[in-house]
């Protein structure tokens, strides 16, 4: 077997990186134990740098289970520009606390070489890898406040649904395996569609036709597989995880949950959902309607009862996940219409990603200010680090989806795509929409808070210079992305993952 080096240079880098902060945590001393956070950052950098000479390159290796196309390298600088800023706020939090700092950047690494994997993956074998690769050291690290029994339930409650996901999720893909007897994801879909079996040069030889039996049983198999994906990304009826595991995680790590975690847990379903299980659209679209709905209505409606700005944001980013879910709900016999439906995913992904981040790098900024983090311990906060409540101003109305900010285009962009697809995707719009004006009382009270509300205390803030910076540059993106769109809402080459 002929492996590609280039294509697998990137997690091969951030692989050795992984060991030397392994072994730098063994050998340096505890005053010295914040070395492992710049090491981590040379090494994501390094595999950045790596990533991007791959720009415009199609590599395939380990028989057809690792790809390399527009879509993966998209979402792996991505990944890695969040690592980037995840450890930058990472610093300051752990260095003040009595961590253990290598054992944390060394998890962190091994979390995020498992999302660098995820948009790679186009076999069932690997996509498993993958995730569990992400979800594991995330148990770990959910619970790294050993003495808080908050950051203990967090990391059980993890623990536990995480596994019950995976066991579900791979008792579907088993399933599937033995109806279809394949792992590939293209193949998948050409058993499931009655086409023949061709990998490579050679044909697998298995009947691709199936009988009553084994369509209702890859049926169930695509039924599995979504709910333990749907555990992964927080969506209604699976979401009950993560507001007591986001309010009990250190913030950094909850940052990295909200962000890259449920980022490639998405990847993994972008590729299942509209290639691997694409045929079946009939049967799957309704149920992924019915969880896009419950998941906006449900995550937004318990949103408004929130005075905890971590559980908010946990609920946030339930609701947000409903948005994401819409577009799969538009999948059909119409490919112009998937391609943009994939699209308006990836790009509402993205875009979510670096509002919700931004977001969280303002929380970690008043840690040292409020250990309970409550909405009134903001009020003032204008005044008091105008910095940081200008950012967290513009990410609370992003996340609303007022313009002009990238929020608001991401929205706009999976609305238009549900109006353009009709039938169904417009009470899916309109659902969307109302979901939308039910979210901006939530937002706009921390806005409020922090703007008309005198300070508790009237001394200033004295934030991390990395966390102001944190904030201050994703404040800029938002708003970038919202005067300029096309930045993130023209994304031709990542519907190449559609047509192979």
């Amino acid at each position: 077997m002929h492996i590609d080096y280039h294509a697998i240079l990137p997690e091969l880098i951030l692989s050795g990186v992984i060991l030397v902060v392994l072994l730098a945590d063994a050998f340096v001393s505890e005053r010295r134990a914040w070395i492992s956070m710049p090491i981590s950052l040379v090494g994501v950098v390094a595999a950045l740098i790596a990533t991007l000479t791959l720009i415009g390159q199609r590599h395939t290796t380990f028989n057809g289970m690792f790809v390399i196309d527009n879509f993966a390298i998209l979402f792996k600088v991505f990944f890695l520009s969040v690592a980037t800023v995840v450890l930058l706020v990472s610093l300051r939090y752990f260095r003040e606390g009595r961590w253990y700092q290598g054992e944390y950047y060394f998890l962190l690494l091994t979390a995020f070489l498992g999302c660098m994997l995820m948009p790679s993956a186009r076999d069932l074998l690997m996509l498993f890898i993958a995730l569990e690769l992400v979800s594991a050291p995330g148990f770990l690290i959910a619970a790294f406040r050993k003495g808080d029994p908050r950051s203990n339930e967090a990391g059980i409650k993890f623990f536990l649904i995480g596994v019950l996901s995976s066991a579900v999720m791979l008792y579907g893909m088993s399933l599937m395996y033995g109806v279809t007897g394949e792992t590939n994801i293209y193949a998948i879909a050409d058993v499931l569609g009655q086409r023949a079996v061709t990998v490579g040069t050679s044909t697998s030889g298995y009947n691709p036709f199936l009988t009553s039996g084994q369509h209702t049983l890859a049926l169930a198999a695509i039924l599995f597989v979504v709910a333990g994906f749907a555990f992964k990304v927080s969506a209604v009826p699976f979401q009950f995880w993560a507001p007591d595991t986001y309010e009990g995680s250190p913030v950094p790590v909850a940052a990295f949950l909200a962000t890259a975690s449920k980022a490639a847990g998405f990847a993994g379903l972008l590729q299942l959902m509209f290639v691997a299980f694409r045929p079946e659209y009939a049967f799957w679209t309704p149920i992924f309607a019915a969880l896009s709905i419950a998941t906006m209505t449900i995550g937004n409606l318990v949103a408004l009862q929130q005075r905890q700005v971590v559980r908010l944001l946990a609920y946030s980013s339930i609701a947000q996940a409903g948005y994401m879910l819409l577009p799969f709900a538009l999948v059909g016999a119409d490919a112009a219409v998937n391609r943009d439906a994939f699209s308006a995913a990836v790009t509402y992904i993205l875009i979510y990603a670096v509002m919700t981040l931004g977001a969280f790098g303002v929380v970690i900024g008043m840690v040292r200010e409020s250990a309970g983090l409550l909405i009134e311990d903001f009020s003032g906060l204008i005044r008091r680090a105008p910095v940081l409540a200008l950012s967290m101003t513009v990410f609370m109305v992003s996340l609303g989806g007022i313009p002009p900010t990238a929020g608001f285009w991401a929205k706009f962009v999976v609305f238009r795509v549900a109006i353009e697809a009709g039938g169904v995707g417009v009470a899916l719009a309109v659902v969307m929409v109302v979901n939308s004006v039910i979210s901006l009382y939530y937002y706009l009270a921390v806005t409020r808070t922090m703007i008309f509300t005198e300070p508790l205390l009237e001394r200033p803030i004295r934030s991390p210079a990395l966390v102001s910076l944190v904030a201050g540059l994703g404040m800029v993106a938002v708003l970038a992305v919202g005067i300029y769109p096309d930045l993130f809402t023209r994304f031709p080459p990542i519907s190449t993952l559609i047509g192979r």
